[in-house]
């Protein structure tokens, strides 16, 4: 049997700042929807992302041929006062995941990682700690959900869809940390370009994404649990015979 270590003080810490924080960054999103879904039902359209709700809503709210009654126009107001808060709160968890970061030298090494910031870098170590609990970087991976389940019989490998278990918070930071990586994937070191490259002109663009986040969780679980430095992958040079 295979049991979880008992999380340090530290880690539990850390591990309720990041759950404070996200639950503030999902209100925030359930707020500017709820914006959007009462300025609709009068017929004004709103483009989907916090930055449009933001340039827009002073706007509708000081234009007075709109179409908003007098109780529609202190609703939108309330909201976007809580937006402002919640913006503030987010940013102070943000500063204190960013100063936690300076001062531990494992996050230090994670973040040296590309598409590692602060936020994930702690969050990998409120999760895993020092990555022991897991054999290699392929069972922190299979843990985290970026390993398709395999269901291969008769020397047929058949690859099915992501199990999606483990940490959905973590394996959202990958897969966004991926993401950022995949959009300068030119800007990587020689290893990883080319390795991307030759991933990108066989799959489709979320699968590679996903392939990609699976890459950064093993490479983490390995500066982890080795205790070692990120070496960027380097392109493989073929010697003459």
């Amino acid at each position: 049997m295979r049991f979880v270590p008992i999380k340090s003080e530290e880690q539990l810490d850390l591990q309720s700042v990041h759950r404070v924080s996200e639950r503030r960054v999902m209100r925030r999103t359930a707020v500017v929807n709820q914006i959007r879904g009462l300025l609709l039902e009068r017929g004004i359209t709103l483009r989907k992302g916090r930055r449009y709700v933001d340039g827009a809503l002073p706007r509708i709210l000081a234009d007075a041929r709109s179409k908003l009654s007098g109780s529609l126009l202190v609703l939108p107001a309330e909201l976007k006062l809580e937006l402002v808060q919640l913006a503030e709160k987010i940013d102070r968890s943000d500063t204190d995941i960013a100063r936690i970061a300076r001062q531990s030298e494992a996050c230090q090494r994670l973040v040296a990682m590309p598409g590692v910031g602060p936020v994930t870098a702690t969050a990998i170590i409120a999760a895993i700690g020092n990555g022991s609990a897991f054999r290699n970087g392929r069972d922190f991976a299979a843990w985290l959900g970026v390993v398709p389940e395999e269901h291969s019989t008769g020397g047929k490998q058949t690859l099915w869809e992501l199990p999606r278990r483990g940490n959905m918070y973590l394996r959202r930071l990958f897969v966004q940390g991926a993401r950022a990586v995949m959009q300068h994937k030119t800007k990587q070191s020689s290893g990883l370009t080319a390795w991307l490259a030759q991933l990108t002109a066989r799959t489709h663009h979320n699968i590679a994404i996903v392939a990609l986040a699976n890459k950064l969780a093993r490479m983490a679980w390995a500066v982890l649990a080795k205790n070692e430095v990120y070496r960027p992958p380097l392109v493989e040079v073929a010697t003459p015979i």
